[in-house]
C-alpha cells in the first residue's frame, strides 16, 4: 500500500494495515468538477471589494458544478461523516477495538473518532497534529503562517551554518526574494516542465514546502541555485496555481468566515508580516476557495472522555502542523493525551530514528505508554 514506509517494520510484522481513501478523494468517488470552470478561478490576491464579490459568486458557482458532477457523495464529505466509514473499517475484520494511526488530515479523523466511539479504542497515534478547536479566521491563519515562516528560518540557519550548502556564504533571503520576484513577474521556469513559469504560489508551496515536509534542506538548497542559475523566461501573464483535490472537504470542516474585503486585506497584511518570506501560502488560498461556503463540521474543542491513553506526535519545527498545535490538542484530551516530541524538523516523525521508533511501536504492540514529557532528539536527514 502507498505509504507504509511511515511504519517500521516492527508495526508490519503485528498488524495487518488497512487504508482507504478519506470521502471524496483518491479513487473513491472523489469530488469532480468542471476543468474548464477551475481554470477561472480568481486569483486570491483580491484587489477590492469587487473581486471580494466576484470570488462569492464564483464559488458558489463551482459548489454547484461539482455537486452535480460528483453526486450524492458531495452533501456527505465532512470527518464525522468519515468516521462512520472507519467503524465500519473495523468491524469488518471483526475487531473490537480500533487501533488507528492518523497523519496531518488523519489526526483530525482520529480524534473525532475518539470523540464520537471512546470505548471502541484500542490505540491511536495522532502525528502532525491538526488542532480543531481554533476558532477564529485570523488565529488559524497566523498559527498557519507562524509555522511556515519557522521552516523557512530553519533552512535559512541550516544553510548559514552549514559549508555543504548550495548557498552556504550567501544571504538566503535575498537570494529566495530575487526567484519570488521573478516568479510574480512569469520569468521564472519550472523545473518539472521546462519552457513554463513557476507561479510564485507554486514556487512557495510545491518547491519550497515539499523539501520542509521532509526536511530536505539540502535538496531544498541545491534546487534553488539551479534556479538562480537558470535563464529568465520573456515575462510573462501568469495564470492562478490549482488547488488541492481535497479543498471540498477542508470547506467543510474549517468554519473561516471573511466578512468583506477591508477584512480580508487585513488578513493578507497579517500574513505577510508574520510570514514575510512565504507569500501566497495555500492556508490564505484555501480560505478564499471556502468564502462563502458551508461548513458541516466547524471547529469544536476536542472532549474525548472516556478514551484510553493516546499518543500525539509531533516535530518541533513542522511546516504545516505547528508544534503548538500538538501540545493543545493533547491538552484537551486531559490525562488520556501523551505528547510525544521529535526536536527536529518535517510534516510526519514517527520512524525518525531509533527513539521516536521505539516509542512508537512500545505503545502501538503492547500499549506501553512513554513517560509524559518524552523528547527524541534530532535525527540528520
Amino acid at each position: 500500500m502507498t505509504g507504509v514506509s511511515r511504519f517500521s517494520p516492527e508495526v508490519r510484522r503485528r498488524f495487518d494495515i488497512v487504508s482507504f481513501d478519506p470521502r471524496g478523494a483518491g479513487r473513491s468517488n472523489p469530488v469532480t468538477c468542471s476543468g474548464e470552470l477551475l481554470a477561472r478561478r480568481p486569483s486570491p490576491q483580491l484587489a477590492g471589494q469587487a473581486d471580494f464579490d466576484s470570488t462569492l459568486a464564483y464559488n458558489k458557482r463551482l459548489r454547484a458544478d461539482c455537486r452535480a458532477r460528483t453526486g450524492p457523495v458531495f452533501d456527505h464529505l465532512d470527518t464525522l461523516q468519515t468516521v462512520q466509514g472507519l467503524d465500519t473499517l473495523r468491524t469488518a475484520p471483526g475487531e473490537a477495538e480500533l487501533t488507528f494511526h492518523g497523519s496531518s488530515y488523519g489526526t483530525l479523523l482520529g480524534a473525532e473518532y475518539a470523540e464520537t466511539y471512546p470505548h471502541r479504542v484500542r490505540a491511536m497515534v495522532l502525528e502532525s497534529v491538526m488542532d480543531h478547536s481554533v476558532s477564529t479566521t485570523r488565529e488559524f491563519l497566523r498559527s498557519e503562517a507562524i509555522s511556515a515562516q519557522d521552516s523557512f528560518d530553519e533552512f535559512a540557519r541550516w544553510c548559514a551554518g552549514d559549508s555543504t550548502c548550495f548557498l552556504h556564504g550567501r544571504d538566503i533571503r535575498t537570494v529566495w526574494r530575487g526567484l519570488l520576484i521573478r516568479a510574480e513577474g512569469g520569468e521564472l521556469e519550472d523545473p518539472a516542465k521546462p519552457g513554463t513559469p513557476l507561479l510564485s504560489a507554486d514556487l512557495v508551496n510545491r518547491i519550497a514546502f515539499r523539501k520542509y515536509y521532509t526536511a530536505d534542506y539540502a535538496g531544498l538548497a541545491k534546487a534553488v541555485a539551479e534556479m538562480v542559475s537558470s535563464s529568465p523566461l520573456p515575462a510573462s501573464h501568469t495564470s492562478v496555481s490549482p488547488l488541492p483535490p481535497a479543498t471540498p472537504v477542508f470547506c467543510t470542516e474549517w468554519h473561516l468566515p471573511v466578512r468583506d474585503h477591508r477584512e480580508y486585506a487585513s488578513l493578507i497584511g497579517m500574513m505577510r508580516r508574520t510570514a514575510p518570506d512565504l507569500p501566497s501560502l495555500l492556508p490564505i488560498q484555501m480560505t478564499a476557495a471556502c468564502l462563502g461556503a458551508p461548513t458541516t463540521n466547524p471547529q469544536h474543542p476536542l472532549a474525548a472522555r472516556g478514551v484510553p491513553p493516546i499518543l500525539v506526535s509531533n516535530a518541533l519545527h513542522d511546516p504545516a502542523t505547528g508544534y503548538p498545535w500538538a501540545v493543545a490538542v493533547a491538552r484537551q484530551l486531559g490525562r488520556s493525551g501523551v505528547l510525544l516530541t521529535y526536536e527536529g524538523h518535517g510534516h510526519g516523525s514517527v520512524t525518525r530514528g531509533p527513539c521516536m521508533e521505539y516509542a512508537v511501536d512500545s505503545y502501538l504492540t503492547d500499549l506501553a505508554v512513554p513517560p509524559r514529557g518524552t523528547r527524541c532528539p534530532v535525527v540528520p536527514s
